[in-house]
């Protein structure tokens, strides 16, 4: 079982920045390929970024490519989801997700098996 809980989540003006770090239990953390989503009001859960466990390959949604970065550090058990020049369509709350399948699409919300809590992103224009 693997347990994430989710921070770094505000209120921010557009063209701002912010850092979401997810923090996972577990000793296991270095085999999960990790996910972040969004859902604003309304909306469905849509992809925003990904990292592989090996080789550190990453993925972007094409509406953050250019302005969001994921990064993970294993030694600390945590993703990370640097959000430069954000914008109001960024409003959403924002998951980490992990999955330790190896199969399917990391755009597929439904191949992670652990979510964490979410956390509020707002950005104001």
């Amino acid at each position: 079982q693997l347990q994430l809980v989710e921070s770094g989540g505000g209120l921010v003006q557009a063209g701002g920045s912010l850092r979401l770090s997810c923090a996972t239990s577990g000793r296991t953390f270095g085999s999960y390929d990790m996910g972040w989503f969004r859902q604003a009001p309304g909306k469905e859960r849509e992809f925003v970024a990904a990292v592989r466990l090996t080789v550190f390959s990453t993925y972007y949604a094409e509406s953050v490519k250019g302005r969001f970065t994921i990064s993970r550090d294993n030694a600390k058990n945590t993703v990370y989801l640097q959000m430069n020049s954000l914008k109001p369509e960024d409003t959403a709350v924002y998951y980490c997700a992990a999955d330790r399948s190896y199969t399917g699409s990391v755009y597929d919300n439904t191949r992670y098996d652990y979510w964490g809590q979410g956390t509020q992103v707002t950005v104001s224009s």
